[in-house]
């Protein structure tokens, strides 16, 4: 960690009655794989982790999770934790186009990049939230490092190596005709995409515009193994759209995950980025998650239960045996949230 770059800036965006701009600092790492950016909101709070997000290809922190992290809801989590952005290299902001021949890390290798930022901000723990390569990226890094990750929320996670090969592949081969359209393709639905709507065109300049995109992402499986030696050891919350690109890679995820330790979220309505389209139901989850292990624990409802009839309901009956195990759902009309003791299941009409 030699090269320590620092600059402070102010995030201009839109403010709740009574809010001040909240100030983000903005540094970069030396790592043994190469520079990193992260930017760090918020102070660090005592007995708490940090939650460290990381975001999806052709992305960054802010085009990946501004919407989410912005949304009215999240103001009463994010003042309870501080939270830290990490920018793939060449992702972030202003990043200088990499030169001829530049060797881009292996999705493990930006995983282990990850005990640089956290050494150099003192943090010894973390909440990650990651979306596609970034959940991937946390992943292994929980699976490496599992004493400094409490919990873990991955959105579209896909723990096979198949997928990223044949991309990689393609672009060998020159069988795709556009790379920002491929990433299109692995962040959103086909329905999204055909129907063309003002997201998609938002995000289709974003990454068309997207400095270092003709980097080839290697990596391995994760090899999870339900009851065996890989896995992750902390709580975690598997995220998905109903249509995503990536259903059937995170409902296989959830099968070879703790069922004592792991939630799953199926989104209906959202596509294939949640975070995005429906960022009040992805924050209703995340406090439920939060609340879950121990923080939060005198919360408020959030907008959405406020406003809807809430119940409990007994789950252990339907599984003894896993009465801790917690399977998430939400539609445009109907959802479940785990929340309270162990073996309950909150029904929340939305």
């Amino acid at each position: 960690m030699a090269e320590l770059q620092e600059v402070q800036i102010t995030e201009e965006k839109p403010l709740l009655p009574g809010q001040t701009p909240e100030a983000a600092k903005t540094h970069s790492v030396e790592t043994p794989y190469g520079s990193v950016t992260f930017t760090v909101y918020g102070t660090p709070k005592p007995k708490r982790p940090a939650i460290l997000t990381y975001h999806d290809v052709g992305l960054n922190y802010k085009s990946c999770f501004q919407p989410l992290f912005q949304f009215e809801d999240m103001q009463e989590i994010i003042q309870n934790f501080v939270r830290v952005h990490v920018d793939a290299p060449g992702m972030e902001e202003g990043a200088p186009v990499f030169p001829l021949g530049y060797q881009y890390p292996s999705l493990d290798q930006l995983a282990d990049m990850i005990p640089c930022v956290l050494q150099y901000l003192n943090f010894s723990t973390i909440i990650g939230v990651g979306v596609g390569a970034g959940a991937y990226i946390l992943a292994r890094y929980a699976l490496n490092h599992p004493d400094t990750v409490e919990g873990l929320v991955l959105i579209n996670i896909d723990p096979n190596a198949k997928g990223w090969m044949d991309w990689a592949a393609h672009k060998l081969t020159g069988l795709t005709s556009s790379i920002p359209e491929m990433i299109l393709g692995h962040l959103f639905s086909q329905e999204e995409l055909s129907g063309n709507s003002e997201l998609i065109q938002k995000y289709r300049n974003i990454i068309t515009h997207a400095p270092n995109l003709d980097n080839i992402e290697f990596r391995r499986d994760l090899n999870f193994e339900r009851g065996g030696d890989i896995t992750l050891r902390c709580p975690v919350m598997l995220v998905v759209g109903d249509q995503a690109p990536h259903e059937d890679a995170v409902v296989e995820c959830n099968s070879k995950l703790d069922p004592t330790q792991t939630s799953f979220l199926k989104m209906a309505d959202s596509g294939g980025q949640p975070q995005l389209t429906q960022p009040g139901k992805l924050t209703e989850a995340f406090k439920y998650f939060l609340q879950g292990m121990g923080y939060m624990a005198s919360s408020c409802m959030t907008r959405l239960s406020r406003s809807r009839t809430a119940s409990l309901t007994s789950a252990a009956s339907v599984d003894g045996n896993r009465s801790r195990s917690r399977t998430l759902s939400q539609s445009s009309e109907s959802g479940t949230l785990s929340s309270g003791p162990p073996g309950h299941t909150m029904e929340v009409s939305c």
